[in-house]
């Protein structure tokens, strides 16, 4: 497993004079920088020459890089970017009043409802997605990045919309989720690990609300739940397996009622999702009391309305759902907010970050997590249509090296050329550009250069692209940050001032949960039947029967 980034830095003795504070720690006060530290040898030079393996961490501001064997990273060592500038000025930059500014500090900043609420929206939406992941990597963050930041280059009034990382990945094998090279929402560190408190706000009152449903056990038989069938699980934003199942309860007859349980990740919380979907404090606590917490002998849910926790938890979630203000390393403002997964839930910012850029920005680019079946599909049927907006344009990012292993390479091989592996990895980037369609959105192919990509495997996929019809611009954004997706951004602002905003829903949220199902698979993934299991069917006719078949 991989070091914490802390303890590599420390390690490597390689703090950089940006972020040295008093003997050696981290300096609140100096502002952090997006530089990248000379190119030793080791370092990203050697890292093509010695097949990605690098002797030393890769200092970039305040975070660190590592590379798996046989990975490199894309393109070159980022240039000297300037400092980035305090958050007010980030703010003026859009015409955000400064009294709806609340900072966190001199870099990062929330902003109060009231600042986007009733405006009207001036911005149009770019959707960023990619083909199904790799552990090559695809680089939907960065690119996302570096496309507001070519996008202002030439002219366009941006801003970007992300979500949070979760300290479980960002402290594992994956890393943070902040972008990379000269591409990056910054301050990095900051951002990847605590930012402004938002994941520990949503762990508090989902946590909260299991404390509340362990207390209802204990001394309430009004609630009527039945401790066998007790659903509501703790979550903690760590890695942690210990703690996936457990036995709580124990200790004798005053420490509670001995049941299993478990720790999800604090990513996975329903409280995330909701936090992510509402509209408001109103809607939020509409949303937190119908959470359902377990059930009743007869079947009957138990929700936090039942268990009184709505108001408490609203209480601790007051400033969460603000939506926090950063920049870029080009000063393109960055609205990061919110980090439900993909993978449990709908994988995307927040509405509220998305209407604050809208608000304010003529093109915010935003992205959706994993490959596009899968978190795209619920931007457009779940995002999309609560918070009632649509993409202009959908970018989806490739890298030569995904498809490769989509062609059957091994990672560890995929920096030797090989056209033959790419050609045949086509299929997968053909199927998610066939899903696009089904959505109804133009789109334009990004890809993600890497400096093992050869010419002949550029020219190659281009002219693929080409023959289908869509135009495959290669994206330099960690190399060069927003002058490295001008020639992106230019194609993209066109886009989306060819059209009006719009797309066609997958399904109807009215229609049965078995067809639902049903329609999600067959387009999405080509499957040409569902079958369920005899606990999948009891689940689904149990959802039915409490009224939730007519959700997403």
């Amino acid at each position: 497993m991989r070091s914490p980034r802390c303890a590599a830095l420390r390690s490597s003795g390689s703090w950089p004079a940006s972020v040295q504070g008093r003997e050696g720690r981290l300096s609140t006060t100096d502002p952090p920088r997006a530089r990248a530290t000379p190119d030793p040898p080791g370092g990203l030079a050697d890292a093509d020459r010695k097949g990605g393996r690098l002797s030393r961490p890769l200092v970039f501001g305040r975070s660190v890089a590592r590379l798996k064997p046989g990975v490199s990273p894309p393109e070159r060592a980022p240039p000297i970017v300037p400092a980035v500038k305090p958050i007010l000025e980030i703010a003026r930059s859009l015409g955000i009043d400064p009294a709806h500014v609340e900072p966190y500090g001199h870099w990062k900043a929330k902003l109060a409802l009231a600042s986007f609420r009733g405006r009207p929206r001036r911005g149009r939406l770019v959707l960023v997605s990619a083909i199904t992941p790799t552990p090559a990597g695809e680089g939907k963050t960065t690119t996302s990045v570096g496309l507001a930041q070519g996008l202002a280059r030439i002219g366009v009034r941006s801003a970007v919309a992300l979500r949070e990382p979760s300290l479980g990945p960002t402290l594992g094998m994956k890393g943070g989720g902040a972008g990379g090279g000269a591409s990056e929402v910054v301050p990095v560190d900051d951002i990847n690990m605590h930012f402004n408190g938002d994941f520990h706000a949503v762990a508090s009152a989902h946590n909260l609300l299991a404390a509340l449903v362990d207390n209802a056990l204990h001394f309430d038989a009004a609630s009527g739940m039945d401790a066998r069938r007790a659903s509501w699980r703790r979550v903690v934003d760590m890695n942690d397996r210990a703690l996936r199942d457990i036995v709580i309860g124990l200790g004798g007859r005053t420490e509670g009622i001995p049941r299993e349980t478990g720790f999800d990740i604090t990513a996975a919380s329903e409280v995330m999702a909701i936090l992510c979907l509402a509209d408001g404090i109103a809607d939020l606590k509409a949303r937190l009391a119908r959470i359902v917490v377990g059930y009743r002998a007869d079947g009957s849910p138990v929700t936090a309305t039942d268990l009184r926790a709505v108001g408490a938890m609203a209480a601790l979630l007051r400033d969460a759902i603000k939506p926090n203000l950063v920049q870029t390393t080009e000063g393109v403002p960055a609205f990061v907010h919110g980090g439900p997964f993909a993978n449990i839930a709908h994988g995307t910012n927040s509405i509220a970050a998305t209407q604050a850029a809208l608000a304010y920005a003529d093109i915010v680019v935003t992205e959706a997590g994993f490959a596009f079946e899968l978190g795209a599909e619920k931007f457009f049927d779940i995002n999309c249509r609560y918070g009632g907006f649509a993409p202009a344009c959908t970018v989806l990012v490739v890298t030569i090296r995904a498809l490769k292993m989509h062609g059957g390479v091994r990672v560890a091989d995929v920096n030797a050329p090989d056209v033959r592996a790419m050609l045949r990895g086509f299929s997968n980037m053909e199927k998610h550009l066939e899903n696009i369609a089904k959505f109804e959105q133009p789109c334009v192919v990004a890809i993600n250069r890497f400096p093992s990509d050869t010419t002949q495997e550029l020219d190659t996929l281009q002219k693929h692209c080409e023959a289908m019809g869509l135009r495959a611009i290669v994206s330099r954004a960690f190399s060069e940050g927003g002058n490295g997706c001008v020639p992106l951004a230019e194609v993209v602002r066109d886009q989306v001032a060819s059209r009006e905003p719009g797309f066609r829903p997958l399904y109807d949220w009215n229609a049965s949960i078995e067809e639902k199902i049903r329609i999600v698979a067959k387009e999405m993934y080509g499957a040409q039947a569902v079958d369920y299991t005899a606990r999948a069917k009891r689940d689904r006719e149990q959802l039915e029967k409490l009224g939730f078949g007519k959700l997403p």
